[in-house]
């Protein structure tokens, strides 16, 4: 059993020994933890696994190349399939209990066995945190003066665009993380933004945290310009950029409380943007100023 801390919150992940995946897990070595008695879920790999006739609950429809998540609720739990993007055979199957608190991967497909794993992992995270005021959330980061700023967007508009004309044009930029930063509303109110195992198509695995600057949506445009959201604007925005069974009751009243959390401690932007250098310059002239 391997334990990982992300975001203050320790999983296990049980591998049997001397299977491959031991020797693939790097991204998680910043994680590493000492042993907990009550990790938030463990994960370990199934030779088969019960699929007890499902209901279909939920299906996205991922862009072309994007992968494929479809999740089942049955009596004894949930089930995820998932397959690496449209037209490939399904890469895994996940079993999960009612509360998220255990999970069981069934590898059809190992060369996608990592693949599967990360996924199995961020499904478990993201829906066993959904009650702990902890979001996972899908942005880009990048960290100047000691805050943390997201850029939010759907894939291929731009976010991680937006983080690399910062780190070359906002002298004091470093990227946290490039898909899947961690969110969590700590104890006295404030926002903090945590590095994470998961960085889509960026190796980009640290394990840091800072307190939220601002999260800012990207909208690509012939112009730069940025202004501020009201509430209900950016209550949008950070609940479209959220992993999380929002049509779950529970599940859903628990995220609700943390958005409206978010909401209301950080600023939120809109960024009508072109790729260019003076985009960075629009929103950092904006942002940083906030905290001089």
């Amino acid at each position: 059993m391997n334990y990982y801390k992300v975001a203050g919150h320790t999983f296990g992940v049980k591998l049997p020994d001397g299977d491959p995946l031991c020797s693939q897990l790097a991204q998680y070595e910043p994680f590493i933890s000492p042993a907990v008695p009550d990790p938030i879920f463990v994960l370990s790999l199934a030779d088969s696994l019960d699929d007890e006739g499902g209901e279909l609950v939920y299906s996205g429809e991922p862009q072309s190349g994007e992968p494929i998540v479809r999740l089942f609720s049955t009596p004894g739990g949930w089930i995820s399939e998932m397959a690496i993007c449209p037209g490939r055979p399904l890469s895994a199957k996940l079993f999960m209990e009612k509360d998220f608190s255990a999970g069981k991967l069934l590898l059809l497909r190992p060369r996608e066995a990592l693949f599967s794993l990360n996924n199995a992992l961020m499904l478990l995270y993201a829906f066993r945190t959904s009650g702990m005021h902890t979001l996972e959330m899908h942005a880009s980061v990048i960290v100047n003066s000691g805050r943390a700023f997201l850029w939010l967007a759907t894939s291929g508009t731009g976010k991680s665009t937006h983080s690399s004309l910062w780190l070359k044009n906002v002298p004091g930029s470093k990227l946290l993380n490039d898909d899947n930063p961690i969110v969590r509303v700590m104890e006295d109110g404030h926002v903090e933004v945590f590095g994470s195992p998961w960085s889509g198509k960026t190796p980009c695995y640290k394990n840091e945290h800072y307190p939220a600057g601002a999260f800012t949506r990207i909208r690509r445009a012939d112009h730069n310009a940025i202004a501020r959201l009201n509430n209900f604007e950016a209550y949008a925005m950070i609940y479209s950029s959220s992993s999380g069974f929002k049509f779950d009751p529970k599940m859903g009243d628990d995220l609700h409380s943390t958005f409206e959390k978010v909401v209301g401690a950080s600023p939120c932007f809109v960024l009508d943007c072109l790729p260019d250098a003076d985009a960075a310059r629009v929103s950092s002239g904006t942002l940083l100023k906030l905290y001089e």
